[in-house]
């Protein structure tokens, strides 16, 4: 059962959708310390010939108003950018801990829309049916929009954030609380439900992540069948 979210109840991939979406930035976590990759900067990891940013870039640029790369510190991701033509702003997350709630409150303090799409930067195989998606039922009441899994789990790095979030954020963090969905009951929470979940991602690759080499492995696999010619 799902905790006690104020959430607004939607009716399948039927229910109307919005003449225009809301303004939204998108933000790229890429603060953590990757120990089980040991300490690689994972959105320069290799992807099909190129980094996994520059796949992430591709995907969220032609979608969202603006593009955020939240890091820790300047380097490496400073040289990458300088490097070549983008369209990543790089903002630093100040907080002393290194957790995903860090991030999220450095993104939302710096980006320049009410709301802001926030990933991980080694997720290179987003769909953009499901940010499409998410955006349609974005409304500017919502404070958290995100995909509820048939697993009945949310999946907090893919979803959408108010700024209105940022002082329950900062509450949470002031007491070394690091868990993202724990301050959900104060907010309003619109679940992506499963079904739409399902018709715009059937395998769900679009969580498929890079947290060991094993695991970039897979990716890389999913990453030749998803970019292959042909593919949907």
């Amino acid at each position: 059962m799902l905790p006690n979210f104020r959430t607004r109840h939607m009716f399948g991939f039927m229910s109307p959708m919005p003449s225009h979406c809301l303004p939204c930035s998108a933000a790229v976590l890429a603060g953590g310390a990757a120990t089980r990759m040991g300490g690689a900067a994972k959105g320069l990891l290799d992807l099909l010939g190129r980094p996994i940013l520059e796949t992430l870039e591709q995907t969220l640029q032609p979608i969202f108003q603006e593009l955020l790369l939240v890091t820790k510190e300047n380097q490496p991701y400073s040289d990458y950018l300088l490097g070549r033509a983008n369209n990543f702003r790089l903002v630093l997350d100040t907080w002393e801990h290194r957790s995903s709630l860090t991030g999220i409150h450095a993104a939302l303090a710096h980006c320049s829309a009410d709301h802001c799409f926030v990933t991980a930067c080694d997720t290179p195989l987003l769909r953009p049916a499901l940010l499409n998606a998410m955006l349609q039922q974005l409304r500017p009441e919502d404070d958290v929009v995100l995909p509820l899994k048939p697993d009945g789990y949310f999946e907090p790095l893919c979803a959408i954030y108010s700024k209105r979030c940022l002082h329950y954020v900062e509450d949470q963090l002031r007491c070394g609380q690091f868990k993202i969905v724990s301050f959900f009951d104060k907010v309003h929470v619109h679940p992506l439900p499963s079904d739409i979940l399902l018709q715009c991602d059937p395998e769900l690759v679009s969580f498929q992540n890079a947290n060991t080499p094993e695991d970039l492995s897979s990716l890389r696999q999913w990453a030749a069948k998803v970019f292959s010619p042909g593919a949907s």
